[in-house]
């Protein structure tokens, strides 16, 4: 007790109030000035990081959804653009694979899925395969904007995809792709209009 008397005995006294205000109090506004100028920055620095994620996060989405209209379409393209369009399908998965997104594995496991049977529908069945088009953009969009419901918009799907897979099914998509290619050779490159022939023809006659 006597100590603490001395204490503010002295605290009270010229001598310490002039080390007080001289040293304790600025030494004070210093300490909190720098935790409170940390803790902005690492405010700050979070935004920067979430930002700069989601744009990552909103492109590796976009070129997957991009991919994937072409895949819709799949029995229309030329071989080449399929060889190009096969690149692009990779390219995107292996973005949305190196996202550090929770969930980014299952988006990419359910969108290559979908992506498959896109190309195996896009022959006869354009009108489904417009329709899986649209939930596959919204489904992916949704988790985009929340990667928390990742088990929930892919983990059932893949596992009901699980049982029902046949390997059939890949076989009937490579036989189609073939076709595909095998009928973009057959297509002539030209064919001249009839006037031409029959002017060519009365030429000819003429001659």
């Amino acid at each position: 007790m006597q100590l603490w008397t001395n204490f503010l005995d002295w605290l009270t006294s010229d001598d310490g109030w002039r080390i007080t205000s001289g040293a304790i109090i600025p030494f004070v506004a210093i300490l909190l000035a720098g935790i409170i100028a940390a803790a902005i920055g690492r405010g700050s620095a979070k935004r920067i990081v979430a930002l700069s994620d989601r744009d990552i996060r909103f492109a590796a989405v976009t070129a997957l959804v991009s991919a994937a209209r072409k895949a819709a379409v799949w029995n229309t393209l030329p071989a080449p653009e399929q060889h190009h369009v096969e690149h692009l399908i990779g390219e995107a998965d292996t973005r949305v694979r190196l996202l550090s997104t929770p969930g980014a594995a299952l988006a990419a496991d359910w969108a290559a899925h979908e992506i498959f049977d896109m190309k195996k529908n896009a022959v006869s069945f354009s009108f489904q395969a417009e329709q899986s088009l649209a939930v596959f953009r919204d489904r992916l969009i949704e988790w985009q904007a929340h990667p928390s419901r990742a088990k929930r918009l892919f983990k059932n799907d893949l596992e009901a995809w699980a049982y029902d897979d046949s390997p059939s099914d890949r076989e009937l998509v490579n036989q189609q792709q073939a076709w595909a290619s095998q009928q973009a050779v057959d297509t002539p490159a030209f064919s001249a209009p009839a006037d031409d022939i029959y002017s060519t023809a009365g030429a000819k006659d003429k001659a």
